[in-house]
């Protein structure tokens, strides 16, 4: 054997001299593995262009964040964008409760967070020194001289205007437009229900009620029947591209870009509303809706502000109002539906005063004067829109260094974003904060009503909810009739309580209601 091995050994492994050499200069060798040396300085090149850079990143991050809580250093180029991607309330709570300033990074947009009232409302009230963005993507979609974009003088002439779409003469004639629609629909839900009896998500079924109100309610009659449908149809593309975060390039197939595509849409219509508008004012017809109501204000003796607005500005602002009024007026409504099915104590105190109200006619359609008898409902829908919020939050950008505390200033054209989540759970103000208790709102010396700077729910400064009245009108309206012609049950299920963030908050599992007639008094 030994013999075999050494036999083997001497025959198989050639000389080392003579053959090494030969054998290995036979081997192909990508030239990529060794290159020549302009490829090798350019390589060099771009790897030291490239840790440069991202050294420089992790400079500027840790240089614009300070002593601010938040991560210390930022994942390269992304920063938290896979956090964004899929947010979560018990993420944003995290943050929230890191400090009263936190700071993070997404694609290098730095952005600090605040969670205190103390700093939101600054924020909310400091217009020279940030703006609201809402989004990245917003100005993309909403169009960037949108009004809700803009500051100073041209913006309060907007205000100036607007303001009188909200008046009590007004809200008079959007009410029965609101009570009709409110009407038609429940009759539609039940009809659904009664062909199949199972638990059913209201999640788009009350989109579509609110998109359908909205569109009536600011248009009229001036967009035909298919129009509306074509606007409801698309919308939920605008909803789901105003994310907080979403890829911020508007190419096909991404949600900014179909969302542009649906804004094509709208404005198409919306356009075609204010020009007929104007048409029928001209002609003397009364005002049947918002916009009718906005051309005849400008034409009304005692007003002095702007007058010179076009079709396009017109439909911009309609078009505002629709995502607001589409996405949390949706929210405040589904939350109203889930509430008041979880606590049939407050539900029946809702029915026993609706009741009362209508002197037992269900059927009478309800007037700005049944609703201020009404302190109950009003009190149930500011309590359930102060424990789920529609929006948490409004992203504003720094337009020049904001010193917004003592020891720190948010960097120029950062994103500075104040939460109003805080504010509204906060015990000292709001006693049992996680609990739905209408009754705090009907005390006038109870601390909810003593510190009304905590209730943030539409915001502050000169960029608060224009349409406050309206949106609470209208869930008001819509729940106070629901609670006379239907009954309902919620299925329960383990994400009933857990949040989705869309661009407002919506049960997790969209809300899953059983809907029966309700035997008439």
């Amino acid at each position: 054997m030994a013999s075999f091995i050494r036999q083997f050994t001497s025959s198989a492994v050639p000389p080392m001299a003579s053959s090494t050499s030969n054998s290995f200069a036979d081997i192909p060798i990508p030239s990529f593995i060794i290159p020549n040396s302009k490829s090798a300085t350019w390589l060099c090149t771009a790897a030291a262009v490239v840790g440069t850079l991202l050294v420089l990143e992790q400079s500027v991050y840790r240089s614009k964040k300070k002593h601010l809580p938040g991560d210390p250093w930022t994942i390269p180029i992304i920063g938290k964008f896979a956090d964004s991607m899929k947010p979560t309330m018990e993420g944003y709570m995290r943050q929230w409760n890191s400090g009263a300033l936190s700071a993070i990074s997404v694609f290098n947009i730095f952005i600090v967070m605040a969670s205190s009232n103390e700093y939101a409302r600054k924020i909310l009230n400091s217009p020279t020194h940030a703006e609201p963005c809402l989004v990245h993507s917003a100005k993309q979609i909403l169009m960037p001289d949108n009004w809700v974009f803009l500051t100073g003088k041209s913006h309060v002439e907007y205000r100036k205007v607007l303001n009188t779409l909200f008046t009590r003469k007004a809200l008079s004639i959007y009410i029965g437009i609101q009570d009709a629609i409110a009407r038609k629909h429940f009759s539609q839900w039940l009809a659904d229900a009664q062909k199949d009896p199972s638990p059913q998500s209201i999640m788009m079924t009350a989109r579509n009620l609110n998109m359908i109100t909205s569109l009536r309610v600011f248009c009229g009659n001036h967009i035909p029947e298919h129009g509306a449908i074509e606007i409801s149809e698309k919308y939920w593309d605008i909803t789901q591209a105003l994310e907080l975060v979403n890829f911020p390039l508007a190419v096909p197939g991404t949600k900014v870009y179909r969302a542009i595509q649906a804004r094509k849409v709208a404005m198409k219509w919306l356009e075609l509303a204010a020009s007929k508008a104007k048409t029928a004012i001209a002609n003397g017809c009364e005002a049947e809706c918002m916009i009718d109501e906005w051309v005849k204000e400008l034409e009304a003796p005692g007003y002095k502000g702007r007058k010179d607005f076009s079709d396009r500005e017109m439909a911009m602002v309609v078009f505002s109002f629709l995502f607001a009024s589409q996405d949390a007026m949706s929210s405040g409504l589904i939350y109203g539906f889930q509430h008041l099915a979880d606590n049939p104590e407050i539900l029946a105190k809702i029915r026993e005063e609706q009741y009362r109200v209508r002197a037992g006619d269900v059927e009478k359609p309800i007037t700005l004067e049944m609703l201020e008898q009404m302190p109950y409902l009003k009190a149930f829908v500011k309590e359930s829109m102060r424990v789920k919020p529609p929006v948490t939050m409004v992203p504003y950008k720094t337009t020049k260094a904001f010193p917004i505390s003592d020891d720190y200033t948010v960097p120029a054209n950062s994103m500075v974003i104040p939460s109003f989540y805080n504010s509204l759970h906060d015990p000292s103000v709001f006693p049992e904060h996680d609990k739905l208790i209408p009754e705090r709102w009907l005390d006038p010396n109870s601390s909810a009503n003593t510190n009304p700077r905590n209730y943030l729910v539409f915001g502050s400064g000169p960029h608060k909810c224009v349409g406050i009245e309206y949106a609470t009108m209208n869930i008001g309206l819509v729940l106070a009739t629901a609670s006379v012609l239907m009954n309902w049950e919620h299925h329960i299920t383990p994400e009933s309580d857990r949040v989705q963030i869309i661009a407002t908050l919506f049960p997790k599992d969209g809300c899953l209601m059983k809907f029966t007639p309700r035997p008439r008094p």
